[in-house]
Order: C-alpha cells, then sequence, then structure tokens
C-alpha cells in the first residue's frame, strides 16, 4: 500500500513539473502546473470535464468488473471456442 501511494504521489508530482512558465501563469489556481493552453473560458468547461471524467470513470469501472467476471453462461459463446 506504501508503494502505492508513493508510485501515485510520483506521478502527480510529475505531471506538475512539465507545465511550462507561460501556460502555468494563464491557467486557474485550481489547474496550474496541470494543463496547458489559455484555461478554461466559463463555468461550463468545468461542468463538460467533470462529466467527462465521471463517464470515464463508470466505463473505467465496468470494463475491469465485465473482464473479470463476465457472467456469460451461453455454452455458443465465442469464448468458449477459445477455451477448447
Amino acid at each position: 500500500m506504501k508503494k502505492t501511494i508513493t508510485l501515485i504521489f510520483l506521478i502527480l508530482f510529475q505531471i506538475t513539473a512539465f507545465a511550462c512558465p507561460v501556460c502555468e501563469r494563464n491557467q486557474p489556481k485550481v489547474l496550474r502546473g496541470i494543463v496547458h493552453g489559455s484555461g478554461p473560458d466559463s463555468n461550463w468547461d468545468y461542468v463538460s470535464i467533470v462529466i467527462t471524467i465521471i463517464i470515464s470513470i463508470f466505463a473505467f469501472i465496468y470494463s475491469i468488473k465485465w473482464l473479470i467476471k463476465p457472467n456469460e453462461k451461453n455454452q455458443n459463446h465465442i469464448k468458449y471456442s477459445i477455451f477448447k
């Protein structure tokens, strides 16, 4: 667990280390050091980003869930041709 926390910390630190000074100056405080570019134009940009993140998290969780336990019981399913 300690290695995982350390790895996450190092990855986050590395992301902030690569923002250029011009982009860092143009970003709001929340995004400084994380993203490049001119920054969000309005609060709707934040809403669209949060919605995209939520959809991505759900897709990731369900893809892992169905990869581990697909619950496919049909004997004609293509996966059984691989198992034979």
